[in-house]
């Protein structure tokens, strides 16, 4: 689908802007005739449409969102534009008649969102009002020209059982992990960029208990388990005027004064690990979040860098994760695109009270699962627990 820019389509564009008021395909058919025009039906109902992608929801991108299955649609500049539907980037037919037309879109977008993008701030980050998350940044900064990266949520999660299906995990890993949700073990889904930790996490709080409530916090609200009592609190962002921010953090401390039975801190990403590592320690059980790490080995060092970063100490935030944290679930994108669970590691403290990640679980490239050295501790906390 190629969407261009044409003498005659900005004559109506500027005649329509010259007189403002409602896009109707009545008012493009006169701004034709105006042009020079013969205007027929068909040409003036492809005017409109144009127009309208234009001016309402996400432009010529509004037909990739409302793909079945698709999970990102990006856009590289003008001639590129791509989208996921879990296995991998395909590049599209859409392209922008030039630059311009990006960045249009991208300041539109930032625009539904309460957002300012300019050259003074050239990039946002924020959630637009059907829940899709949305991420720019304008060119110059960004080449081969404006970049717009848009997650599309899924409109019903995905349960274990299709999870199965779709080769994240087989069927005997899939009990391992509701015994672990079952037991109320805290635990951490790691992953790299799209590897599909909240698709699990949420997939795994559908299995939590009806009678438990969900306190979910979330910098930007993507995850949507289904379970009867799920109360969501989401980060905001400074207003134009810099002010009116609510980070992470502080929604961490509210959501312990709201009675959950489990804590579920959507990405951790900054100092809010802190917060989230004390509730854990004072008896707030079965407690979750998702987490950036190339692999589960590298979780505490994960931990450590963004708990020195709040202040808090090396050892403590050792001797806080080997008590808080039971078991961490590592994702991969594979290169055949699909999304795998890889890992099942449970923390271990060294003398030098230092915390080390042991395997429990490992599996292959090609699906199948075998016990690491500390698969017995994991069964063991599991028994204990139930």
């Amino acid at each position: 689908m190629n969407v261009t820019a044409s003498p005659d389509l900005e004559a109506v564009r500027d005649r329509l802007a010259r007189t403002p008021g409602e896009l109707t395909p009545h008012r493009v058919a006169e701004a034709l005739r105006q042009a020079g025009r013969p205007v027929g039906d068909a040409e003036v109902l492809a005017v409109y449409e144009t127009l309208r992608r234009d001016v309402v929801g996400a432009g010529p991108l509004e037909p990739l969102l409302r793909t079945s299955g698709v999970t990102d649609v990006l856009v590289n500049g003008a001639e590129r534009v791509y989208l996921d539907r879990g296995g991998g980037l395909e590049l599209t037919s859409v392209r922008f008649p030039d630059e311009e037309s990006v960045r249009r879109l991208a300041q539109r977008l930032a625009a539904l969102g309460g957002r300012r993008l300019d050259d003074a701030t050239p990039y946002v980050d924020l959630r637009l009002p059907d829940g899709t998350r949305f991420h720019a940044v304008l060119a110059p900064l960004a080449r081969p020209g404006t970049v717009i990266s848009l997650r599309v949520p899924r409109r019903q999660g995905f349960t274990l059982d299709e999870l199965v299906q779709h080769g994240t995990l087989d069927g005997t890993t899939a009990e391992l992990l509701e015994a672990i949700v079952a037991a109320r073990l805290a635990f951490l889904v790691s992953g790299g960029t799209g590897s599909g930790k909240t698709t699990l996490l949420a997939a795994l709080l559908a299995r939590v208990g009806a009678d438990e409530r969900l306190v979910v916090v979330e910098d930007a609200s993507e995850l949507r388990p289904d379970h009867p009592h799920v109360v969501a609190l989401e980060g905001r962002p400074a207003n134009l005027e810099g002010a009116g921010a609510v980070e992470v953090r502080t929604l961490v401390r509210q959501a312990l004064r709201m009675r959950p039975d489990r804590l579920v801190v959507g990405e951790v990403r900054g100092a809010e690990i802190v917060d989230l590592l004390a509730a854990l320690n004072t008896g707030h059980e079965g407690g979750c979040g998702t987490l950036h790490a190339n692999s589960a080995i590298d979780v505490p060092a994960r931990v450590e860098a963004l708990a020195l970063a709040a202040g808090l100490g090396r050892e403590a935030a050792h001797s806080q994760l080997a008590s808080a944290v039971d078991v961490v679930l590592h994702l991969a994108r594979d290169a055949d695109g699909v999304r795998r669970l890889r890992q099942v590691a449970v923390p271990a403290r060294a003398t030098d009270g230092l915390v080390s990640m042991v395997s429990a679980l490992e599996v292959s490239r090609d699906g199948r699962p075998r016990p690491g050295p500390a698969a017995g501790i994991l069964a063991d906390r599991i028994r204990a627990a139930t």
